[in-house]
């Protein structure tokens, strides 16, 4: 364990600090559609969205899913396509895929509610010890803090934590801290607070301490280094990739859309993209041969370079290279499926298929 006295909290003041938090939070929290229920598939569904997604990005992506899902029966009785579908364009598609095998076990396993139990919840696809403190504490006022970044900053600065804070042996003491710290009688606003806190007030840069209700507890803003703290991490250096993609368009505008597993699927979240491949100099060139090797077909010189884009997966740089091929007949590939332009938006695919269709676009309409 790791004592709130090392978080320069006396014990007597643990009360006024925990009220003042929660008198803030219950006058500044941010008017947002999850908090306005105690549903816990929709509590847990916004907790699954906002991982490495702002607030605002997750909202109309929330409002959308629910209108189309809204309850995790239904989102259970969906096929994986149809959720992709309304996922596209939120990114990390693996969220999408866990949450809908996860719908399934609620539903088979636990009558359909998201379980009440630690372990339980712990079992889940996707659903690891913030998610389920989150959902339980929220949902069913267990008493389980969240860790997340922004909490994480919170405990750090509060104490004048120094050190790496996803490094393990330091990330478990800022979870029991968070434990420690945790207002039980109000387990899900208390988290909630926290998190907003971080969010809003004690961000990463420039936090505004004048307004920060735990401004007299906290070490960092009386040693006046708040902005030093937490230390940076170091980033992975970015790698750029380039990847050349091919739009084949027939006479009646439809084109070629496929699933690859190779790595280069991966960079499109394995879901229907253009064939494409990772080039290192000549783009019309390698993907000519790239498509001669793969799937049998022969360029025959017929490519138009369209406007390249650039789209970014963790520490890849990615510049897409795609090319307009203009071809009689769509050729017969396993693992495709032919559709017409108009139908591409209706489809799960990521934002860098988008990105490439919509410079086809450009060119041929």
């Amino acid at each position: 364990m790791w004592p709130v006295s090392l978080l320069a909290i006396p014990p007597a003041e643990m009360k006024l600090f925990r009220r003042r938090m929660l008198s803030w939070f219950g006058k500044r929290k941010r008017d947002l559609p999850w908090r306005r229920t105690s549903d816990p598939y929709r509590i847990w569904l916004s907790e699954i969205m906002l991982q490495q997604t702002r607030v605002a990005a997750a909202t109309p992506y929330y409002e959308r899913f629910l209108a189309k899902f809204p309850t995790v029966e239904a989102l259970a009785r969906a096929k994986t396509e149809t959720v992709l579908g309304r996922w596209a364009g939120l990114g990390y598609y693996s969220r999408a895929r866990n949450l809908h095998r996860a719908a399934k076990e609620i539903v088979t396993r636990h009558g359909g509610l998201f379980p009440i139990g630690h372990a339980d919840a712990l079992a889940l696809p996707g659903v690891g010890n913030y998610t389920a403190a989150a959902v339980l504490s929220i949902a069913y006022k267990q008493p389980l803090a969240v860790l997340d970044g922004n909490v994480a900053r919170v405990i750090a600065r509060i104490g004048s934590v120094r050190g790496d804070l996803r490094a393990p042996a330091l990330w478990r003491k800022l979870e029991s801290a968070a434990q420690d710290l945790l207002a039980r009688r109000a387990p899900g606003d208390w988290n909630q607070a926290m998190m907003e806190l971080g969010a809003t007030i004690c961000t990463p840069k420039s936090p505004r301490c004048e307004a920060c209700p735990a401004a007299a507890w906290c070490q960092a803003h009386k040693l006046g280094i708040a902005g030093e703290l937490p230390v940076a991490r170091k980033k992975r250096p970015a790698v750029k990739v380039t990847l050349a993609a091919a739009v084949l368009l027939d006479p009646r505008g439809r084109t070629l859309l496929v699933r690859q597993l190779d790595r280069n699927g991966d960079l499109f979240s394995r879901m229907w993209q253009f064939p494409a491949v990772e080039i290192v100099s000549d783009a019309s060139a390698e993907l000519g041969a790239y498509l001669r090797s793969k799937f049998n077909f022969a360029v025959n010189g017929n490519m138009i370079e369209l406007a390249n884009g650039r789209h970014a997966v963790t520490y890849r740089d990615i510049r897409l290279a795609p090319f307009l091929i203009s071809v009689d007949r769509l050729p017969r590939i396993a693992d495709s499926r032919t559709v017409s332009f108009s139908q591409l938006d209706e489809l799960p695919i990521s934002n860098a298929t988008r990105k490439i269709a919509d410079a086809a676009r450009v060119r041929f309409q």
